[in-house]
């Protein structure tokens, strides 16, 4: 069943903000994310590191702290209005039987975390300290030149309870895909700055992270992202791509950190404002979806992804897989 939209929720989510990772190395992951994927380091210390994309001017769209343990996704961050809707998020969060601790976090104003109805770690900040954009800075530019943060996908074991909650939350359905001859729903994407979306949800072992997107200028940075990796030795470090989605026509590159962490580069995907706008359905069997030019993803692609913290993964409701490159080329 196809999500509400909520045109007046109680706190007002403005886009994706950031993203919160443990790292084993943290030298080798600010390489990483400096050299192979583009981004700029706003400041490092012995065991946490922040970036961001060229023309951000928030402190940072990522932040990296070391650890001794497992590498995971702390959280991901999501912008709100103003700091009276940090207020209004703890009250409306609380009134639906959350968890919501407000927390002080370096360069961060005021600041909100919660636990999710299906077990995704979500921090809500109002502001950030400012910086200088760096996207006329051209002779720092590396890689991708990648230029802001966009999105989350994250999986998820109850795709329809994920989608019924931020629905509730003011985020917008763009396109979705069911189990074929069903209105059952193995994904959604959702938007709230009006884009195809700011928060994804898909069918598989979760709560975990899969990946953050960022933009990126247009599909020569892809190319010369991928030419920089395979240059530094790091090919093998491509997880997918190039290739051009079906669902939001965006042309994207993913790569895996040093810990497996994924990130996606991307660009050219569509605009969602009017009000009239009906979403896009895509069965799970058109593979077009995934990747317009025929060929699924792998299936590490769709079943590898970052846990949370302390988080018990689950395994899904929705009975129903994707088509993945290996059983593709099993029968073509």
């Amino acid at each position: 069943m196809l999500p509400q939209w909520n045109r007046d929720p109680d706190f007002l989510v403005t886009r994706a903000s950031h993203a919160v990772l443990s790292v084993r190395d943290l030298d080798a992951s600010v390489a990483f994310y400096r050299d192979v994927a583009g981004l700029v380091v706003t400041d490092q210390s012995t065991d946490i590191a922040w970036l961001r994309g060229l023309e951000e001017v928030a402190h940072h769209s990522l932040v990296l702290r070391a650890t001794t343990g497992d590498a995971v996704c702390e959280q991901v961050g999501f912008r709100v209005r103003e700091p009276a809707d940090i207020a209004r998020a703890q009250a409306s969060l609380e009134g639906r039987g959350l968890t919501v601790e407000v927390v002080d976090v370096p360069y961060q104003g005021a600041t909100l975390r919660y636990v999710d109805p299906v077990g995704q770690h979500v921090e809500l900040t109002a502001s950030m300290d400012v910086v200088d954009r760096r996207y006329q800075a051209f002779s720092e530019h590396r890689s991708a030149r990648p230029q802001r943060i966009d999105h989350f996908q994250l999986l998820t074991h109850d795709v329809q309870t994920a989608a019924d909650f931020y629905g509730e939350l003011g985020f917008r359905l763009t396109e979705y895909t069911a189990k074929d001859g069903t209105d059952e729903l193995w994904g959604v994407w959702t938007e709230v700055k009006g884009n195809t979306h700011d928060l994804v949800f898909t069918n598989g072992r979760g709560p975990r992270m899969h990946h953050f997107a960022y933009c990126v200028p247009d599909v020569s940075a892809l190319m010369h992202a991928a030419d920089v990796a395979g240059s530094l030795g790091e090919g093998d470090q491509i997880d997918r791509g190039p290739g051009r989605h079906g669902i939001s026509n965006a042309v994207f590159l993913y790569l895996r950190d040093p810990d497996g962490h994924r990130v996606e580069l991307f660009t050219s995907h569509y605009q969602f404002i009017d009000l009239e706008e009906p979403p896009l359905r895509w069965d799970l069997s058109d593979a077009r979806r995934s990747q317009l030019w025929g060929l699924p993803a792998s299936r590490r692609w769709f079943f590898e992804a970052s846990e949370y913290p302390g988080e018990p993964v689950r395994e899904p409701l929705l009975t129903a897989e994707p088509v993945v490159l290996e059983s593709y080329l099993a029968v073509h």
